[in-house]
C-alpha cells in the first residue's frame, strides 16, 4: 500500500481559542487509519526550538519560520502535522503557506470577551493590568487571516462540529480519502470543490453596500426633483418683465390723477362755483322791517 502524502494543517488565532484542543482531537482520528501524525505545540516547542526569543515582532516571525520549518521537513515526508501557534502576523503565515505545497489554514476564532472571561490562567487579566507586556490581542495586534481554508468560532461550535468541518476541507483538497473518513467520522462524506473562507469580505460587505446605495440614490428621485426646481426659477424669471411693468403703469396712474387735482383742475372747479347762482341770505328781522318801511 503506497503511504499517504503529508500535508501540514496550522491552526491560528489568540491564546485561549481551543487550538490544542481541536488538533488533539483531529490528531486522535488520523491515527484511527493509520495515518502518521505529528502535533506540534507553540508551547511545547519553545525549549527546542526558540528558547531565548522573545516576544517583539520580529522574534514572533523568527518563531512562526522556525515552527514553519519543522512542519514542512515533516510533511514532505508522508506526515500529517499539525501545528497551532498564535502566528499573530500575517506576514510569517503567507511565508509558511509560499514554502510548503501541502498547506491548509485553520482560523479559530473568538471573541476577545469570551476569551478574558473563560480564562482560567489569568494571562488575560494580567495583561489588561499591565503586568505582562506585548500580549496578543490586548496590548499587540493580532492580524486574522483574510482567506483561510477554514473559519472555527469556537465559541459557538463544538469540538467535534469543527473537526468536521475541517475533515470536509481535507477531503475537498485530496488529502484524505473518502473511505478514510467513512472511518473516522462514520458518515460518508463527498469532496466538494476546494474553497476558502473570507472572514474580510464580510466585513466589508456593508461598506460596498453602502457605496453602491450613495450611488444609486441620486439617479432615483433626486434628480427628478431638481428638475422642477430650475423649471420653477425659468417661470420666475419669464414673468419677471411683467411684474416690472406692472409697477411703472400703477405710477402713471397716480400721475394722470395727481394732474386732474392740479392747477387746470381748480379754475374749472371756481368756474363751476360762480356759474351756479348764489342762494339768496336769510333775512334778519331788523333787516325785513327796514326794507318795510323804506316800501
Amino acid at each position: 500500500m503506497a503511504q499517504s502524502p503529508g500535508f501540514t494543517l496550522w491552526l491560528t488565532g489568540m491564546s485561549g481559542t481551543g487550538k490544542t484542543t481541536l488538533a488533539t482531537y483531529l490528531a486522535a482520528r488520523l491515527r484511527q487509519v493509520g495515518r502518521p501524525v505529528e502535533l506540534l505545540d507553540e508551547a511545547e516547542q519553545e525549549e527546542a526550538l526558540w528558547q531565548g526569543l522573545g516576544e517583539t515582532k520580529e522574534e514572533r516571525h523568527q518563531i512562526v519560520r522556525r515552527l514553519g520549518h519543522v512542519a514542512h521537513l515533516l510533511s514532505r515526508n508522508g506526515v500529517a502535522t499539525l501545528a497551532c501557534a498564535v502566528s499573530p502576523y500575517k506576514q510569517s503565515r503567507d511565508e509558511n503557506r509560499r514554502s510548503m505545497t501541502r498547506y491548509i489554514e485553520v482560523f479559530v476564532d473568538c471573541p476577545t470577551e469570551t476569551l478574558i472571561a473563560r480564562d482560567t490562567t489569568g494571562r488575560y487579566k494580567r495583561a489588561l493590568g499591565g503586568e505582562i507586556p506585548n500580549f496578543i490581542g490586548i496590548t499587540e495586534p493580532y492580524e486574522p487571516p483574510t482567506s483561510p481554508e477554514v473559519i472555527i468560532r469556537s465559541d459557538t461550535e463544538t469540538v467535534e462540529e469543527g473537526a468536521l468541518r475541517i475533515f470536509q476541507a481535507l477531503l475537498d483538497l485530496g488529502y484524505v480519502t473518502p473511505d478514510e473518513l467513512k472511518i473516522i467520522t462514520g458518515k460518508k462524506m463527498k469532496a466538494q470543490p476546494p474553497t476558502r473562507a473570507k472572514p474580510a469580505k464580510a466585513a466589508k460587505e456593508p461598506k460596498e453596500q453602502a457605496r453602491t446605495s450613495r450611488k444609486k440614490a441620486p439617479a432615483g428621485p433626486a434628480r427628478p426633483a431638481a428638475r422642477p426646481a430650475v423649471k420653477a426659477k425659468a417661470k420666475a424669471k419669464a414673468a419677471a418683465p411683467a411684474t416690472k411693468k406692472a409697477p411703472a403703469a400703477k405710477k402713471a396712474a397716480p400721475a394722470k390723477a395727481t394732474a386732474s387735482k392740479g392747477t387746470k383742475a381748480r379754475p374749472a372747479a371756481r368756474a363751476a362755483r360762480v356759474s351756479k347762482p348764489a342762494a339768496a341770505p336769510k333775512a334778519t328781522p331788523k333787516k325785513a322791517a327796514a326794507k318795510r318801511k323804506s316800501r
